[in-house]
């Protein structure tokens, strides 16, 4: 996200301020992109006070406060003289959007807006995320006109309550998890009973083919492209299939974790039971347990454990290795 809008920018009089907390990564991009597109800051106060518009993407809600809070000390030091605009682009617990939101229209001229995206690193590289985004009416147009196209595709505007977009980002995540879940199991489930993973997920990306027989001698071939092509689903299930489960390209498990507790929390406070995600959850711990446990012993092939390897539960559940389908469930299809 950092890179698109430091590339939209360069028409602009100033560089991107950026900064992160490992500063090798800040030094990465201003590398990559040239001093007069990134410009590299020393401390988070220093966006606060040096920036108009002031993007965060951060892990989870413990560093999303500490850092807010960051910026709030440094507004109490140097009030705005005009008009500023945060925005939190990360996957919070909507009530901490209002606890931010409170926090900052203390300061004069301040502004918030919750903007968390959906879409995977791919997405983002290329600019076709999804925006999610709530709070102040003008604000949301000046952060809507930098993010689109620089960012995303397109915005969802979910009106002034700052906790709407972040709810809707909880929603969104269930049913990926949900998906994944069911994408596990089903996999899991052709690999056991002969049929192999790879025919079940050649059924899901539209890449199976069926005979139509009208007559002895007359076949029609027909190409299933519309049973469940949908890009999330394809592109999980590679993963699965291909056990590509390395985190540091992907989405970490300890984040699906974090999302799925708080969808459970707001579930629970909203007397909506979601099963779905409570067995994702599960299942992604089991998964997390199993890694763990294997990086104790010292044969853990990935530093970060990616989401997807949510199918580690139901492998293990039917007796298959968690990461590895080259070691398979032994059952010879009949031909």
């Amino acid at each position: 996200m950092a890179r698109n809008l430091a590339n939209s920018s360069k028409s602009h009089l100033s560089p991107v301020l950026v900064y992160n907390r490992t500063v090798a990564k800040s030094q990465k991009l201003l590398a990559e992109l040239g001093a007069s597109s990134v410009k590299v800051a020393d401390t988070i106060g220093q966006l606060a006070t040096e920036c108009d518009v002031i993007f965060t993407n951060l892990a989870n809600d413990a560093v999303v406060t500490s850092v807010y809070n960051e910026f709030a000390k440094a507004l109490a030091q140097s009030p705005p003289t005009r008009a500023k605009i945060f925005v939190d682009t990360s996957t919070i617990y909507p009530t901490l959007a209002g606890d931010l939101d409170r926090l900052l229209s203390s300061f004069p001229h301040t502004h918030f807006v919750t903007s968390p995206v959906f879409g995977p690193p791919p997405a983002a590289d290329s600019a076709n995320l999804v925006i999610a985004m709530s709070g102040d009416f003008r604000s949301k147009k000046e952060v809507a006109f930098l993010l689109v196209p620089a960012v995303g595709r397109k915005v969802i505007d979910l009106g002034g309550n700052v906790e709407k977009a972040p709810t809707l980002k909880l929603i969104g995540n269930g049913m990926i998890m949900g998906v994944n879940e069911l994408l596990a199991e089903t996999l899991t489930f052709g690999e056991k009973s002969g049929i192999g993973q790879q025919t079940v997920y050649n059924l899901i990306k539209g890449k199976y083919w069926i005979a139509f027989y009208r007559t002895h001698d007359d076949i029609l071939i027909d190409d299933c492209s519309e049973i469940m092509p949908a890009p999330l689903v394809v592109s999980y299930g590679n993963k699965m299939v291909n056990d590509l489960f390395d985190g540091t390209v992907g989405f970490a498990i300890d984040g699906g974790i974090k999302d799925s507790n708080h969808i459970r929390r707001l579930t629970a406070e909203l007397n909506c039971p979601m099963p779905a995600v409570d067995n994702a959850h599960r299942s992604l711990i089991s998964a997390r347990a199993m890694h763990q446990a294997q990086a104790v012993a010292g044969v853990q092939q990935w530093e970060v454990l990616d989401w997807s390897a949510i199918v580690a539960s139901s492998r293990v559940a039917a007796g298959l290795d968690p990461f590895d389908s080259g070691k398979g469930a032994g059952v010879m299809r009949e031909d």
